[in-house]
């Protein structure tokens, strides 16, 4: 069985030309979840900031984590930086799923983001109802102003792409965020097959399973072989895949360097298929 290895760390976003980090930071959690904490906020700027200079800028947040102020944290860290040397994710709650309210929730996130613009905006989740029509244009109104570069889906099936796909006229879905990883392979019945011929970017979230696949211990037995971690073989894993970036979160430095490290070196066909054999689909 032959095994293509995508050993590239900077990845083409979609169709676009634009190159991204293969690991990128998530930012669920950070700053709050559900409503904001503002007792950590330093440290968090520092986090985010820590990851950039990792090579992680890749930077994926939401209108929805802690109400925004995710989003804030991100606009603070991101002025130590040349706005060009990071690339921000971000996306439309449900609640704002109508023409007018997507474009009101996009100049919300930028003013927040504290930004001229946001490199990627996706839709968070499908609804029974949503507007997926109207959304698209509004989405394309967003690129045309200048406010977004690139429109994105979260969570969308293969049927779900090809409808939003079908209602644009000058852009095209470049990413689909889901999630993925060693214990939730499911996207590779259908999904991933499809964004791989179509090269639309896969974005991984949740890829550790919330901690537990850097505790699994075949994973650190692979690891042994390259002086890696179980974490690291698990996103290294998703890495290899074409077309697949994953967005780890991590709360201290230590994890953003173990993530980062996840990049640099890739797993050898035959352990990849061992791998897999062991975590089937």
């Amino acid at each position: 069985m032959n095994i293509e290895i995508d050993y590239n760390d900077l990845k083409e976003l979609g169709r676009t030309g634009e190159k991204i980090p293969a690991i990128g930071l998530g930012t669920w959690g950070i700053g709050g979840s559900f409503s904001p904490d503002y007792n950590r906020d330093d440290y968090w700027v520092k986090i985010i900031r820590k990851a950039i200079e990792l090579g992680m800028w890749l930077i994926d947040t939401a209108e929805m984590y802690a109400r925004g102020h995710a989003e804030e944290l991100v606009g603070r860290a991101i002025k130590a930086f040349d706005r060009e040397e990071v690339f921000i994710i971000t996306k439309v709650w449900p609640d704002n799923y109508s023409y007018e309210k997507l474009i009101k929730a996009a100049k919300a996130s930028l003013e927040r983001l504290d930004t001229k613009y946001i490199d990627l905006y996706l839709l968070h989740w499908p609804t029974s109802n949503m507007p997926l029509r109207e959304l698209m244009r509004a989405m394309e109104y967003l690129v045309d102003q200048g406010i977004i570069r690139y429109i994105g889906v979260s969570n969308f099936d293969v049927n779900l792409v090809e409808e939003a796909r079908s209602y644009l006229s000058r852009e095209d879905i470049v990413a689909n965020e889901v999630k993925y990883s060693l214990r939730d392979r499911g996207i590779e019945r259908d999904l991933l097959p499809y964004a791989q011929k179509e090269r639309i970017t896969v974005i991984a979230y949740t890829p550790l399973e919330k901690g537990a696949l850097a505790r699994d211990r075949n994973l650190a037995k692979i690891g042994e072989k390259y002086g890696k971690t179980a974490a690291q073989v698990a996103l290294n894993w998703l890495i290899s895949k074409h077309y697949v970036v994953a967005i780890p979160k991590a709360g201290i430095e230590e994890h953003l360097r173990e993530n980062a490290e996840a990049m640099g070196w890739r797993l050898r066909p035959e352990d990849i298929m061992w791998i897999e054999k062991f975590y089937p689909i």
